[in-house]
């Protein structure tokens, strides 16, 4: 009997985008950009997180119309976010037949203490964390795929770089620990002990993780994907450019070829004027969606 909805159904479907790019959409026309320029995925919402940060108010899930028609335009993955802990949006998108849900902090939490309990779910789930703890509690609630966390709607790369860094460390670090001393590890991370040892022993986290988060241009991809991602999220970086069209295929580019600095000048040269962008140390804390989650 074939497998449904078991970790290792979730997780593989992850492993088919790895070395790929996810690209936020918001409606069949831009979803088909992303396609023609080869993202493997795309990222139904309402409105890309530039356009969240800019007009407040509360964000939620999208309207399921809008997801279907994204649905029937294109033929890669549909991925669609829910609230944090809102575990009844969830349930819409999984009946939707979405490929992936996104329990994100780009929208309004629904529920500061708890996120969904995703091993109730068949459809996989990816989630964000900003540290290697925050990584192991999301897979622990079942999270199938991370997305290592920026700050989305900027087009300022530092904290994804950040973040990365923090959960890549963690894991080096806990493969320099003794077996006994990972039971304190595991204390300290507030994470299952059982994932600690496995962390360790080899080397990775047992899902495949993305990075998201003020990736602008095709060098900010190729960072990315050097510095330990499997692939990466972009949104308002291609659709609040000059030129989303070639700016989508310059950053599939320079995901593929990350390593070739000679195809990276070629994919970066030409693409018109890149999204604004907001330094986010200027951000007041208040205006922070990273530190959303736990």
């Amino acid at each position: 009997m074939a497998e449904v909805g078991t970790m290792r159904v979730k997780s593989g479907l992850a492993e088919m985008l790895k070395g790929g790019v996810i690209m936020d959409v918001v409606n069949a026309e831009q979803a088909l950009i992303a396609e023609n320029a080869g993202a493997v995925a795309v990222m139904a919402l309402e409105r890309v997180p530039a356009d969240i940060r800019r007009d407040g108010g509360v964000a939620r899930m999208s309207d399921p119309g809008m997801i279907r028609e994204i649905q029937e335009a294109v033929s890669i993955p549909v991925m669609a976010k829910c609230r944090i802990g809102h575990f009844a949006e969830a349930q819409i998108l999984q009946a939707l037949e979405v490929d992936y849900i996104d329990e994100s902090e780009v929208l309004t939490p629904a529920d500061t203490e708890h996120h969904v309990d995703k091993w109730g779910f068949t459809v996989p789930f990816v989630c964000g964390a900003t540290n290697l703890g925050e990584a192991l509690r999301r897979i622990g609630e079942g999270a199938a795929m991370i997305r290592t966390k920026g700050e989305a709607g900027t087009g300022d790369i530092v904290n994804a770089v950040t973040h990365m860094r923090a959960v890549f460390g963690g894991i080096r670090r806990l493969q320099s620990l003794r077996g006994d001393e990972l039971y304190a590890a595991a204390k300290n991370l507030q994470a299952p002990y059982e994932l600690v040892r496995w962390v360790a022993e080899n080397g990775r986290l047992p899902v495949v993780t993305f990075t998201a988060g003020g990736i602008a241009t095709p060098a900010d991809a190729s960072l990315c994907m050097q510095l330990g991602a499997d692939g990466v999220f972009v949104g308002s970086g291609i659709f609040k450019s000059g030129d989303p069209d070639r700016r989508a295929k310059a950053i599939v580019e320079a995901t593929t070829h990350y390593q070739d600095a000679k195809i990276l000048a070629e994919v970066s040269t030409g693409l018109g004027e890149p999204m604004v962008g907001i330094s986010s140390a200027s951000l007041a804390e208040g205006e922070r969606l990273e530190v959303r989650g736990w």
